[in-house]
């Protein structure tokens, strides 16, 4: 270890404090902080501190004056679209997934710290009558597109998942996937990969040590993906699997439809090099990001970006005129991330996010601040929308594809409690659909409730709760992903039938391996 040498780059850097502990170190703590500071691009992460310092001096500006909505051209609806219509994209989809075109990028990097669980989100259990994680709901998801891509066009195709993790997350999920066998995938089809992490800043542009020996890092945000798929090798991957398509999404929702036929169809059809699967805004101040256009650039606005007057406006319809929520659920083509990877990803900016960061005090001890005391800096998957050419917007029901995974049990919203109840309630209208009623203990017929009157009432509105309702939340009713990927072929299993709840549908498969009653 040259030791002298590092001090003189950090003192370049104006980070000499990163050794204000040095002494005190065993050899193996002084070898290990060695490590982790010769490993750090100063120059680089300077610039991306000193940039995000200016982007937080204009976070006041508003950007109503520049805002344009979507063009009709390349907007579209699953509400407003006819059956013959969203026939055709998903016959268009399953053909692209029979030929092993179509790959999915699962952004799995986070730690779940608003959770509260010591392990990545995918392996945490809602509390589900299967005790389903949301990885084996999405991983039999896969597994049944496929399945039906083939009754579809008589080939056999194979989506590669690819999931990105970070340093905090990749052993545990690797370890989670093996344990439980890739959940019926073939190992060879589940790639996992590192997204880059990065030092932790003080708002005056110190790096953070975590504990004497350790400094402070985050993963780089989901839009760390592009650096990540050219360092780890994965768009090669992709080129070398000849996939076109990707589906692109987070993993804490637990509706998400895994390489939605309809939506690649409609991508597709439309002739884009990206798409972004959105809900309708439930009220206008709800503080989500709305897909538009901002001096003709395509891009996601935050809330605290536009005025209220702005938020409120509406079409002759009466929707809202910039109402297209981000979901982060994502189309690219594979040309498309090329481009991105090679050529354009140095142009995109990291974001501020000023967190509670834990660090060391003077004299070596971890202290747990209590209020924000930096700033971890975060790129966001969708700012490479301002490179497309055009952008396909498909908007699909928040009761149906949307319900994310964020917070413990007793807040607001976005809990394991309201996960588990969304799905139930999507799946209580499939069985409804496919002619299956529900009945109380006591025989009596359960009230068919139309998810028309899942949105929220006015007093939610305007405290800014949860938009989600379930249909009756005294009906536990799970289909397993295995059987049903979106309420199909349900019919010869619950038409004519009558239910009490708890009701739990597997497919046959799983049920000779004893996981469950059919």
């Amino acid at each position: 270890m040259d030791i002298s040498a590092l001090r003189t780059e950090l003192q370049t850097h104006e980070q000499q404090h990163l050794l204000a502990h040095w002494d005190n170190l065993t050899s193996e703590e002084k070898a290990r902080l060695y490590k982790d500071l010769k490993s750090i691009n100063y120059a680089e992460v300077k610039g991306f501190f000193k940039a995000c310092k200016e982007s937080l001096a204009n976070t006041a500006e508003k950007v109503d004056e520049h805002l344009q909505p979507i063009p009709q051209d390349y907007l579209g609806s699953v509400t407003r679209a006819g059956d013959q219509t969203l026939d055709r994209y998903s016959q268009s989809g399953l053909k692209q997934i029979s030929e092993s075109r179509v790959g999915v990028i699962l952004l799995a990097g986070g730690q779940g710290t608003r959770l509260g669980c010591a392990y990545p989100k995918g392996m945490y259990d809602v509390g589900l009558p299967s005790h389903k994680t949301l990885y084996q709901l999405q991983a039999e998801r896969i597994i049944r597109v496929q399945q039906l891509a083939k009754q579809n066009t008589g080939k056999e195709g194979i989506i590669p998942w690819y999931i990105m993790t970070s340093e905090h997350t990749m052993a545990s999920t690797e370890a989670f996937f093996k344990k439980h066998n890739y959940f019926g995938l073939e190992q060879e089809n589940v790639i996992l990969f590192e997204q880059h992490m990065l030092p932790c800043f003080t708002f005056d542009g110190q790096i953070i040590l975590e504990t004497p020996s350790k400094v402070a890092r985050a993963p780089d945000g989901n839009g760390g993906l592009y650096r990540a798929l050219g360092e780890s090798g994965i768009l090669q991957d992709l080129e070398d699997r000849c996939i076109q398509y990707v589906h692109v999404y987070c993993v804490d929702n637990i509706l998400v439809k895994m390489a939605d036929p309809v939506f690649l169809g409609f991508c597709i059809e439309k002739n884009v090099p990206c798409g972004a699967k959105v809900v309708e805004k439930a009220f206008p101040t709800e503080a989500v990001g709305v897909v538009c256009k901002v001096d003709g650039v395509y891009q996601v606005v935050e809330y605290s970006e536009i005025t209220l007057q702005t938020a409120e406006k509406r079409n002759p319809d009466g929707r809202l005129t910039f109402n297209a929520g981000n979901i982060c659920n994502h189309f690219f083509t594979v040309d498309f991330l090329k481009t991105v990877v090679r050529q354009r990803e140095h142009e995109l900016k990291h974001h501020v996010a000023k967190k509670k960061i834990p660090h060391v005090d003077d004299e070596g001890k971890t202290i747990k601040p209590t209020t924000p005391n930096g700033i971890k800096m975060e790129k966001f998957v969708f700012d490479v929308f301002q490179f497309a050419r055009d952008l396909a917007v498909w908007e699909v029901l928040r009761e149906d594809e949307f319900s994310p995974l964020k917070n413990a049990d007793g807040a607001a919203k976005d809990t394991p409690t309201t996960s588990r109840e969304h799905l139930y309630s999507l799946h209580q209208r499939y069985v409804r659909k496919a002619g299956g009623k529900f009945i109380s203990q006591d025989g009596e017929i359960v009230p068919d409730i139309s998810s028309s009157n899942q949105s929220q009432s006015a007093d939610e509105a305007v405290n800014g709760q949860a938009s989600h309702r379930t249909l009756d939340e005294a009906v536990v009713c799970e289909i397993s992903p295995l059987l049903s990927y979106a309420g199909e072929g349900l019919e010869t299993r619950v038409a004519g039938k009558k239910f009490t709840s708890p009701v739990l549908l597997f497919a046959t498969s799983e049920a000779a391996k004893g996981d469950g009653p059919l």
